[in-house]
């Protein structure tokens, strides 16, 4: 297992409880702490040449299916009483979007959005794939993230993410198997 390409990141256990079983499947943890931690040990560990990051997702302008995700924003880093642009890391410049390749927008946050009127605009919501981007960016690592629409981001979002939780897991399969010529 020393020499895995490929590790597959996904924040819940419930997300894709078959790929459990995978040997290079790991589980983060909710939010952008957890994600970066686990990230950074895996990819210090293993050296992988890519990181697949599959979850669930609230949809902003998209409403079901299995979505790649192009760039992440960070939502919730807020200081802008210091001059700093919303989303912007202090001190770090450009730190707010990170570019990943062709795809959707998703925001990325430690807060579970049930309220779709966003400061940042953005087609999804989440709470992990900015803080792997940002890994990955680091480390030079090849990044990929598909999201599948879990809920609507709204005051239903609780209870719907619950039933569709593991609805997108034979999508990820098929994408992470397709990338792989089957």
């Amino acid at each position: 297992m020393n020499n895995i390409k490929d590790i597959i990141l996904i924040a819940l256990e419930q997300e894709a409880p078959e790929m459990a079983t995978w040997e290079n499947v790991f589980f983060t943890g909710v939010g952008k702490v957890n994600a970066s931690m686990t990230a950074a040990k895996l990819i210090e560990r293993y050296k992988p040449e890519r990181v697949w990051n599959f979850g669930t997702a609230g949809g902003i302008t998209l409403h079901n299916g299995i979505h790649q995700v192009g760039k992440v924003v960070q939502r919730d880093m807020k200081c802008t009483q210091l001059g700093i642009e919303l989303g912007e890391t202090p001190f770090e410049p450009n730190s707010r979007t990170i570019v990943i390749g062709e795809g959707i927008s998703c925001s990325t946050g430690d807060d579970f959005v049930i309220n779709p009127k966003l400061a940042i605009p953005t087609d999804i919501v989440e709470m992990e794939a900015y803080a792997i981007a940002k890994v990955c960016k680091n480390e030079v690592v090849e990044f990929y993230c598909y999201k599948y629409i879990s809920d609507t981001a709204d005051e239903e979002a609780g209870s719907t993410w619950a039933e569709n939780v593991a609805n997108g897991e034979e999508h990820f399969i098929k994408t992470y198997k397709d990338y792989h010529g089957g």
